[in-house]
């Protein structure tokens, strides 16, 4: 074991003898589990809302957009920061204080009067968002010493976080087939006064840091850093390349820079240092932030795929988008089994290894393909993605010392958000490449010139211009746009598929000899 792994390990210690963890303590996941789906829910509730809410409130072009990514931006922003607050005032704490904010935020959206209004009631959302998220997972430390049970326990808090974003468009889509708009955020009020009302009793309060003061300004430096670099990278994946968004995170960068200088010299950081410089640790963070490039990069793709390109009303794409997630409920236990057999490092490069083969598939598509070709394909890699995220999970916690586990769960949730932001980003800007490129050359004659330009921008601007045209020429429009776009698909995912290949053999190289520790043994300790 080599000097930095055994710090990081021992820093959180195991007691000779840990007790397995009572009824009372997986009564109590349940509870946690309330708020996790509806904050993961959150990403995608709004899909279905924004007709109805453009017809009540008139939000412009540019409120709608952030209708939709302000909490996005609040949440990844104040993860580190939320999560090292709870290490130092109590988990328990900031959970129930973001569960009542999260509340009444999503009261104020329900009833919002103005699309200026929803906006900052989202930005709250967020801010609430940010405390609840990094907390339950450090609850999961402390209410699971045993490292058995603390494997099942995460596996599952995995699978909820992947299957929150994919039921949210769904509940969202019946909510408002017989309520009005505000409905979807209404849903959030049940569960959070069931954690008010029950978090206090079952569950227990975590020791508290006494590691200094807070440091308010690693937290406004953690902000400057990551606000601007996620805002920068979404909107290369929505607009291109333009000066705006590369400004943006070139800033991000350089307050990335300056809240490294100040963890490493200050006395009291909010992410410490030798946590970091654990390969444990770090290479896991790492393998998380690649398998949610892959995962949400390629997610856009398929989404569009099914809407536009196998001409599915919304509702039913997403239907049919929550059958992959159906399996990831089995393989989270299996991968959390494994992992405690053959240790996390094999697990992970598994996962990766079944992630690769499903996009793979994913680049067989075309525009006359059958469903169930696609179904396989996610199927596949969202499995393989869960037994990353929760083995990856499973080391973060178990590496991370008990009084800072919040802000070692904020630092993976950052690298979930901003792995997913490049994703969009980096296989979007492929993809769009690939389609521009190939339409030229598929396009029937006698298109107006000025819709050619919207024609060739995406297939959301082909499909309304061929809505457009006369028949046979709309036809054509579409079906060269339809396929233009299943190229750019393909290419990404041979990108995403060579990606997580590359993703397997450093997670088998990276995390070689890391297990995560039984009773009685280091937190995370090497193989011998």
């Amino acid at each position: 074991m080599d000097t930095q792994e055994r710090q990081a390990g021992t820093a959180g210690g195991t007691t000779p003898a840990t007790a397995p963890a009572t009824r009372r303590a997986w009564i109590a996941l349940a509870v946690l589990l309330l708020p996790l789906l509806l904050v993961s829910m959150d990403v995608s509730v709004l899909y279905f809302a924004v007709p109805f809410i453009s017809q009540d409130l008139h939000p412009s072009s540019t409120q709608q957009l952030w209708i939709f990514d302000i909490y996005g931006f609040v949440l990844s922003g104040l993860l580190i920061t939320m999560g090292a607050l709870g290490d130092r005032i109590g988990r328990r704490r900031l959970l129930l204080t973001g569960a009542l904010a999260f509340g009444a935020a999503s009261t104020l959206a329900a009833y919002a009067d103005s699309a200026a209004t929803l906006i900052g009631a989202r930005a709250v959302l967020g801010v609430a968002g940010a405390t609840l998220m990094p907390s339950t997972l450090g609850l999961i430390r402390n209410l699971f010493p045993d490292p058995a049970q603390r494997s099942r326990a995460i596996a599952i808090w995995t699978a909820v976080t992947s299957g929150g974003i994919a039921v949210g468009p769904v509940l969202s889509g019946i909510l408002l087939e017989h309520f009005w708009w505000g409905s979807v955020f209404l849903i959030n009020l049940p569960a959070m006064v069931l954690l008010l009302v029950l978090g206090p009793v079952l569950v227990p309060e975590t020791p508290r840091s006494t590691a200094g003061r807070f440091d308010l300004a690693s937290a406004v430096l953690s902000l400057a850093a990551i606000l601007p670099l996620i805002y920068g990278v979404k909107e290369l994946a929505r607009n291109g390349f333009q000066p705006l968004p590369l400004v943006a995170i070139l800033l991000g960068a350089v307050f990335g820079m300056l809240f490294v200088r100040r963890q490493r010299s200050h006395p009291y950081p909010l992410v410490d240092p030798v946590l970091v410089r654990s390969r444990a640790f770090s290479a896991s963070v790492a393998m998380n932030v690649l398998a949610m490039f892959a995962l949400v990069g390629m997610a856009v793709f398929v989404t569009q795929y099914l809407q536009l390109v196998l001409a599915m009303s919304t509702l039913r794409a997403a239907l049919w988008s929550v059958l992959p997630s159906l399996l990831v409920g089995g393989v989270a236990p299996s991968a959390a089994a494994l992992g405690r057999r053959f240790g996390p490092g094999p697990v992970v490069a598994g996962g990766f290894a079944v992630m690769a083969p499903g996009f793979a598939v994913l680049a067989l598509l075309t525009p006359h393909s059958p469903l169930w070709l696609l179904l396989v394909a996610a199927g596949l890699y969202a499995c393989g993605a869960v037994g990353v995220m929760s083995q990856v999970s499973e080391v973060v916690m178990a590496s991370a010392p008990a009084e800072r586990a919040g802000a070692a769960a904020g630092l993976l949730e950052s690298g979930t958000e901003l792995g997913g932001a490049l994703g969009m980003a980096l296989l979007g800007s492929v993809g769009t490449a690939l389609y521009r490129s190939d339409i030229r050359g598929l396009l029937p004659a006698g298109l107006p010139g000025d819709l050619l330009g919207r024609v060739r921008d995406s297939l959301g601007g082909a499909d309304a211009v061929a809505g457009q045209l006369p028949g046979g020429l709309g036809h054509g429009v579409l079906a060269a746009a339809r396929e233009a776009f299943t190229s750019g698909l393909q290419g990404a995912a041979i990108c995403a598929a060579v990606l997580t290949a590359l993703g397997a053999v450093l997670a088998a190289v990276l995390l070689r000899g890391v297990r995560v520790g039984t009773p009685g043994s280091p937190s995370v300790h090497r193989g011998q």
